[in-house]
């Protein structure tokens, strides 16, 4: 993908189809680093599966043969000198603990590290094609923090979608606005 923005959305995708109420998506950035982690608490994958998901060859969609989200998040995280790590707990094996972890570990230097690309995007996109589902974001530099928590735009919106007009252009300005601070 040309875009880590694009690893993202597939990834988080994934969390929603496991059945996440939450998914986290974290991004960290210190000194020539960036780790980005993407949690849920879905439904989880038993040890097997983990060990296969980041082969191509693999995938548990019927659509299609082939599931290249997290292989390709190995790759450009790999292709940086960096690394790419799957935690993952069935809910049947740790039922107030389930869910999945993907971590994977950049070194932004590299000649080959892929841009991160437009997350505000991807975030609204999530939002918006999933109003039912909690998010929460947050990039840190070493400066600043770019932050959203539906949970907390529930709590003031009360019965009003996430995935209306409204709250998806105000979302997407909100993390614009925070953006032009962050990269001052």
């Amino acid at each position: 993908m040309k875009e880590l923005s694009l690893n993202i959305l597939d990834v988080a995708e994934n969390s929603v189809k496991a059945g996440a109420s939450l998914t986290e998506i974290l991004i960290d950035e210190k000194g020539d680093n960036l780790t980005l982690t993407i949690k849920d608490d879905g439904c989880g994958m038993t040890q097997e599966v983990v060990n296969a998901v980041t082969d191509p060859f693999y995938t548990t969609r019927t659509t299609r043969k082939v599931g290249l989200g997290v292989p390709l998040l190995k790759l450009a995280a790999e292709q940086t000198g960096g690394s790419l790590s799957v935690e993952s707990k069935t809910a049947e094996e740790s039922p107030d603990s389930h869910g999945t972890r993907v971590t994977a570990v950049f070194f932004k230097n590299h000649l080959d590290f892929t841009p991160l690309g437009d997350v505000v995007s991807s975030i609204t996109t999530l939002i918006q094609g999933h109003p039912d589902t909690d998010f929460y974001f947050c990039h840190n530099n070493e400066d600043a923090k770019v932050e959203l928590d539906t949970r907390q735009l529930r709590e003031v919106l009360g019965d009003v979608p996430l995935n209306s007009y409204e709250v998806i252009k105000w979302t997407e300005e909100y993390l614009l606005e925070q953006y032009e601070i962050f990269s001052l």
